[in-house]
């Protein structure tokens, strides 16, 4: 049994699969980021899914794809968690831009690969290997175009009476606004970048509203300025993108790539079908 995860900060997807690819069951997990979790909390999340939990000792392998593990200290880390739970799979890690690429990109093709979801992520492919130009700094300093950039600004424009009023009431019908719970979430509680990227769904929701729509374009332009533009060819290969926010703004994005005279490829909500097909030809 093979298990192949994708896994953000807000949710990880599982798949088990056998040696020819049939699926054997799916099922998900809260999301797995190293960054931002302790062991105890790794384990705690894998042992609350009945099918992980029932399934760990006749797991042969294991690929994991993950948001934060671009170093190798986060990936020595989940590997010893791993090899500890799952005793008898091959367990491998990558960064999560490497299920980008697999589930987007054709077989020997160059290109941009992006990830835009909790967090953003931008890298170019050369066929074979992964090149990125800006090493994340993480959700407070950095991830330019992100769920948890949007929720960032949501939370700054009603705070500081810059959301409209009509749009303001319904922010507050569907969310909790109360400053001291707010600041639980976002101070006390784990994953703060997975909390503050909760509030997308609203902007998206509200994409035509001018609020949410020059927040939408500001970060959508400063992700391709400071990300995509950092590559010299991006006028010359596809790029990319996997991720809820690049799959519900997409028309919003094409706009932004077209002034910029960079060409969209493929955008897929979850890399996790095309994986399945990626790990049945290279099994």
């Amino acid at each position: 049994m093979k298990l192949l995860v994708d896994s953000g900060s807000t949710k990880a997807d599982w798949i088990a699969i056998d040696d020819n690819g049939k699926v054997l069951f799916t099922t998900q997990t809260l999301g797995l980021n190293p960054e931002v979790l302790e062991k105890e909390e790794v384990i705690e999340r894998l042992e609350d899914k009945f099918d992980i939990a029932q399934n760990k000792n006749k797991a042969t392998s294991l690929c994991f794809y993950g948001a934060g593990c671009g170093t190798d200290r986060m990936k020595i880390f989940l590997t010893s968690i791993f090899e500890e739970y799952f005793p008898n799979a091959k367990v491998a890690v990558y960064e999560d831009t490497y299920a980008a690429v697999f589930a987007t990109t054709p077989k020997d093709e160059k290109a941009i690969v992006c990830i835009l979801g909790t967090g953003s992520n931008c890298s170019y492919f050369d066929g074979s290997m992964l090149f990125q130009k800006v090493q994340s700094l993480g959700y407070i300093a950095m991830d330019d175009g992100s769920g948890n950039r949007f929720g960032r600004h949501l939370l700054r424009g009603y705070y500081f009476n810059k959301m409209p009023k009509e749009l303001a009431l319904e922010f507050e019908e569907e969310y909790n606004v109360e400053a001291d719970y707010i600041k639980a979430n976002l101070y006390k509680e784990p994953n703060p970048n997975a909390y503050l990227a909760t509030f997308a769904k609203f902007i998206i929701k509200h994409k035509e509203n001018e609020f949410c729509k020059k927040i939408i374009k500001k970060e959508l332009k400063s992700f391709a300025k400071n990300y995509i533009m950092q590559f010299e060819n991006c006028q010359e290969v596809p790029v990319h993108f996997v991720g809820s926010i690049a799959f519900y703004l997409k028309d919003e994005l094409e706009i932004v790539l077209n002034k910029y005279n960079i060409k969209m490829g493929n955008v897929l909500r979850r890399p996790i079908d095309g994986l399945i097909a990626y790990h049945a030809l290279n099994k």
